[in-house]
């Protein structure tokens, strides 16, 4: 069946994007309800999100509207392949995706519906997709994080394609299989075209860029002095700042 698609990069929400949140995603599981493939008393979801920032989004879905929601929650690479794999058998009516990485796998296969004009106008242009068949409803930044007793901000790079240069050998922290930075890599894409993506990654690699599992262990590596810099998202050194009373990384 078509599949309605909404995209959740970021973990940490104040009130006032948990309550957008709310309200984007009770348009978008009512305009999936009015569909002509959905039952009017029920609803799937595929999560890419964890469930303990889901399910009290689709419990106050529930209530206000009367209408059940199956959930089925997994990784956001997980629950694309397993839609594509599907196809017209997948029963989901909606993908709460973690990254458009994932979203554009989906258009890709052609099971997307275009979202209604109600939805796509809750948000700048920008953050939804160009054919209207997902829309972003919050955000995070990419950053450098960097350890400030071994670099100052003015020798930093003006962009991560500066990170490729010899003097930046082994001293620049990156997760290549986290699905953040993979996100990060379809941005390029996006951004400056598969061969200056392909170019960038092969100079990360031939730098020897160091690999961690996933951000919050480069943050932890430059805090601690066993890489000087990072590539992360900016809310993991606030997490580890709330977590250690001296913390000298910065972003």
């Amino acid at each position: 069946m078509p599949v309605v698609t909404i995209s959740v990069p970021a973990t940490k929400k104040g009130p006032f994007v948990r309550t957008r949140i709310i309200t984007l995603l009770c348009l978008a599981l009512l305009a999936t309800a009015c569909g002509d493939d959905a039952t009017e008393d029920s609803l799937t979801v595929y999560s890419g999100r964890a469930e303990e920032l889901v399910a009290p989004l689709v419990a106050r879905f529930e209530e206000e509207t009367g209408i059940d929601v199956d959930v089925r929650y997994a990784g956001s690479t997980e629950l694309a392949a397993t839609l594509v794999e599907e196809g017209e058998r997948s029963p989901a009516d909606v993908f709460f995706a973690q990254d458009p990485a994932s979203l554009g796998t989906v258009a890709l296969s052609g099971m997307l519906q275009e979202l209604p004009a109600s939805l796509l106008e809750e948000v700048p242009s920008r953050f939804s997709d160009t054919d209207g068949r997902w829309v972003g409803i919050s955000g995070r930044s990419r950053v450098v994080v960097y350890d400030t007793t071994a670099i100052s901000p003015e020798e930093l790079p003006e962009s991560e394609d500066g990170f490729t240069a010899p003097e930046w050998r082994g001293r620049v922290g990156l997760a290549p299989t986290n699905a953040s930075f993979l996100a990060f890599v379809a941005a390029k894409i996006l951004l400056d075209g598969e061969d200056a993506t392909r170019s960038w990654l092969e100079g990360m690699v031939a730098n020897d860029a160091p690999t961690f599992e996933g951000n919050s262990a480069i943050v932890a590596a430059v805090d601690e002095g066993q890489v000087e810099t990072g590539l992360v998202n900016h809310y993991y050194l606030l997490q580890r700042r709330e977590e250690n009373a001296d913390v000298v990384a910065e972003n």
